[in-house]
């Protein structure tokens, strides 16, 4: 959108006037900027009154109000007033000059381009809209595992949010992206940060056909609709959830052995059809482990709404209805959303899991992933003989809850559950065989010694209770619940 100069004089001015997140949340103080994030500008506006450069940043591309010209020009000064209106950064405006884009401070050394939202318009977007950072890109960009790799992909880039994060931990970003208009934003992007990409235009994956990568994330058009493209940020021109299975059935010819692809996805809910098992048969004969995670699921009507409005569209009521009415025809009942990753691992038997994570996380799900693919390893590497040789220690804050009601023996205990309160605070209904493996280990003595315990205590075989005590220990590794004494 800028000559090279160009560029160079604009991240001068935005780094002069410290119009990074932290100086933005260091001017306005915790209460405002906190008000800011719901759409209160006022405590703002009262914090920026004297309209110095940064100031008058915060007014002009956070508040989105319209500020003297010369004011304005003083802000991005070094980089002339007329080569901002030229790029489209601000516009004219009545009583002054407005922000014409989006951008937007990401973390302090990076600033995203892209345009307005139809909040911030009170228009319907435009079909080739380009999306800045939003709830999806937040939540792919903390679901990434952050792990050195050679060669990162970004399908569907937009204005590159995901393409900026790979860059700090892999030797080259490629991204593609079908929007020309997209490509622009993300170039822009890209050279304001300080960073090089490799940008294609095409579909998805047809840009980089025939090539490898170690890493690959999407934030694909993923909405779950009959097929046409309303908006390119939405719509992928595939009908219902095709996008999904498609970029699935990708990962064995995109990535190199052991490479990791993720990405977000939406999946419908067919009536009469169980959904894991939809989202599992993506992967049919890929050899790929597969982690699929449920984290939301919107019915029809508050689907359809949430998008309509996502677009400027909430008063299209036949738009509403040719929607509702082809989910009608297709038997869906509603669509989930969540998280896949996918690591090509070649095998015949891969580790596919389909599941629901809804609980709130404290924490960011990429290390969590990682270390989920890091237990499949452990186990995979490992014989009943072997699982069964090795010493075990419960996760760190590992807690039992029991639930009981009064009886005419008193408390008759229920139901007992595992819970974890960090990381991905599982709550795992268990049984007092469960109960008592997990009470047992201490790292001290391995689990056959264990299990001659428990085999006594139950009246049952070592060799018959061998296998259901290898059974439980995967699922309670696989969970995090029990860690191997052993395992880093």
């Amino acid at each position: 959108m800028l000559d090279p100069a160009g560029i160079d004089q604009l991240r001068e001015a935005l780094t002069s006037a410290g119009y990074t997140s932290a100086g933005i949340s260091d001017r306005l103080g915790p209460a405002a900027t906190a008000a800011v994030s719901r759409g209160d500008h006022r405590a703002a506006l009262r914090a920026t009154a004297d309209r110095d450069p940064l100031a008058t940043l915060i007014r002009l591309f956070v508040c989105g109000q319209s500020e003297p010209a010369d004011v304005v020009a003083a802000a991005l000064a070094p980089l002339p007033l007329a080569a901002a209106q030229a790029a489209g950064l601000v516009v004219p405006h009545i009583d002054g000059v407005r922000r014409g884009v989006d951008l937007e401070p990401y973390g302090d050394r990076w600033w995203v381009v892209a345009d307005l939202p139809a909040a911030h318009t009170g228009q319907p977007l435009a079909a080739d809209h380009v999306l800045g950072i939003g709830g999806a890109s937040t939540t792919l960009a903390g679901a990434t595992i952050r792990r050195p790799v050679g060669r990162a992909l970004d399908l569907g880039t937009g204005c590159g949010v995901q393409a900026l994060q790979l860059a700090t931990h892999a030797d080259s970003v490629t991204a593609t992206d079908l929007s020309p208009r997209a490509l622009r934003f993300a170039a822009t992007t890209a050279a304001l940060s300080g960073q090089r990409w490799d940008l294609r235009a095409g579909d998805l994956t047809e840009p980089v056909a025939g090539e490898r990568f170690d890493l690959v994330v999407s934030n694909p058009p993923f909405v779950v609709g009959p097929g046409s493209i309303s908006h390119t940020y939405r719509d992928s021109g595939r009908p219902g959830d095709a996008v999904s299975a498609d970029l699935a059935r990708s990962a064995p010819t995109l990535l190199t052995e052991g490479g990791v692809m993720q990405f977000l996805a939406n999946w419908a809910h067919v009536s009469g059809e169980d959904w894991r098992e939809r989202v599992a048969g993506w992967f049919t004969g890929t050899g790929c482990d597969v982690w699929a995670i449920q984290r939301e699921v919107s019915d029809p009507l508050g689907y359809a709404r949430m998008w309509l409005a996502d677009s400027g569209e909430r008063a299209d009521p036949q738009r509403m209805s040719d929607w509702l009415d082809w989910f009608d025809a297709q038997a869906i009942e509603a669509v989930g959303f969540g998280v896949i990753t996918v690591r090509h691992s070649g095998r015949a038997d891969p580790a596919i899991r389909v599941e629901e994570l809804r609980q709130q996380l404290a924490d960011q799900l990429g290390p969590q992933i990682g270390a989920w693919f890091d237990r499949q390893d452990w186990l995979r590497a490992r014989t009943l003989r072997q699982l069964l040789a090795e010493r075990y220690v419960a996760a760190p804050g590992l807690r039992l809850r029991q639930e009981a009601s009064i009886g005419e023996q008193g408390w008759e205990v229920d139901r007992q559950l595992l819970t974890l309160p960090a990381g991905l605070r599982w709550a795992e209904e268990t049984d007092p065989f469960a109960v008592a493996l997990v009470a047992g280990a201490d790292g001290q003595l391995p689990m056959r010694d264990q299990l001659a315990l428990l085999a006594a205590a139950y009246d049952t075989p070592e060799a018959e209770l061998a296998e259901v005590t290898a059974a439980v220990l995967a699922h309670l590794v696989e969970r995090g619940m029990l860690l191997p004494a052993t395992l880093d």
